[in-house]
């Protein structure tokens, strides 16, 4: 999973193609439980890439897209995004598949 490095990045990024940014904070308890099942999901949904957006850094870019819960996720294609997860809540495996499997391509 890529790390975002800039505002600049995401607007970039999001323009083409089918993206998934992860809302997070190292010290966030919620967001280190699901760390173990990342790789696996990556592998799995390979037609989207994955961003770490560390909540602490880009408080702005939250707050501008409404991401006041982590974990967190929203998922753009094409520069339209396309779902969210967004809540503070534990999320699960199951969770998160069922969020990314109910996407539109």
């Amino acid at each position: 999973m890529e790390k975002l490095t800039s505002v600049e990045q995401y607007r970039e990024e999001i323009k083409t193609g089918k993206h998934i940014l992860m809302f997070s904070a190292d010290w966030c308890p919620d967001c280190r439980f699901i760390d173990p099942i990342l790789p696996e999901l990556i592998e799995k949904y390979s037609d989207y890439k994955f961003y770490y957006v560390d909540r602490d850094e880009f408080i702005d870019l939250c707050i501008e897209l409404n991401v006041f819960g982590i974990p967190s996720f929203v998922a753009y294609k094409d520069g339209e995004e396309t779902g969210r997860f967004v809540s503070k809540d534990r999320k699960t495996q199951e969770q998160i598949e069922e969020f990314i499997d109910g996407l539109a391509d």
